[in-house]
């Protein structure tokens, strides 16, 4: 059985920063603390609006971890150019909205295709591995295929929103279970990301075929009054039982 990845997302460390404008908490140390203590990869998202990551976070950061980053981005020109310089090992390609407090939901997979389809082309050239984030969709997971993507992040947002509410999930889990069936059947290799908590990770963990977890606004919210190496290590823990 594959040993399940924690990806660790950082982002919410540059969002305290970026409140006051000041150059701490560093998410470079960030990323260095969660590779330290057992993540398996770090996320950024390096937004539009550079809301939280920006460039100069993303040259740090690539330049001193050694584990892989993973750099989500918007399908756009400018995110070609940016992840065609920095060659991430891991890039995942999600929607954005300017006006989003969060990513809302799954790629649009018909959209714009064509660039897409290049996009995802010219990145793997450039020897990066390639995620995309979709709904537990099976027309998306078969699309993603076509597309030439790697893999799929299924958005978990949904679902943990049930659980967070203590309202019934069999039939969102259901979706999930079917999505990574059907992701294996493919040959893509599939996570999981989005929303996820202590006890929605646990709820996912026993699915099998799941092979990477990305955490990150609760494992940074714990992290504050636990400390990020502890908040770490239960995810760990979590997603080894």
């Amino acid at each position: 059985m594959k040993k399940i990845r924690l990806g660790v997302n950082i982002d919410h460390v540059a969002t305290v920063r970026n409140a006051r404008g000041e150059t701490y908490p560093s998410p470079l140390r960030a990323a260095l603390l969660a590779e330290k203590n057992g993540a398996d990869s770090v996320t950024i998202h390096l937004r539009e609006d550079r809301r939280h990551i920006n460039e100069l976070d993303l040259k740090k950061i690539i330049h001193k971890l050694k584990i892989p980053l993973n750099l989500e981005i918007a399908a756009t020109k400018e995110m070609l150019k940016i992840a065609s310089r920095s060659k991430p090992p891991f890039i995942c390609v999600v929607p954005e909205k300017r006006k989003e407090i969060t990513t809302e939901g799954g790629l649009n997979l018909d959209h714009n295709k064509n660039f897409l389809s290049e996009l995802i082309r010219k990145l793997k050239k450039r020897k990066s591995r390639i995620s995309l984030f979709i709904e537990p969709s099976l027309n998306d997971l078969e699309k993603a295929k076509k597309l030439g993507a790697d893999c799929v992040e299924i958005h978990t947002g949904k679902l943990c929103n049930l659980i967070n509410n203590k309202k019934d999930y069999k039939n969102e889990i259901k979706k999930i279970q079917k999505a990574v069936r059907k992701g294996g059947q493919l040959g893509l290799e599939v996570h999981a990301g989005h929303g996820l908590t202590y006890s929605s990770a646990k709820i996912l963990s026993k699915i099998k075929g799941i092979q990477e977890f990305n955490i990150g606004h609760f494992l940074i919210g714990e992290s504050i009054f636990e400390g990020m190496p502890v908040t770490i290590r239960k995810f760990k823990k979590i997603l080894k039982l």
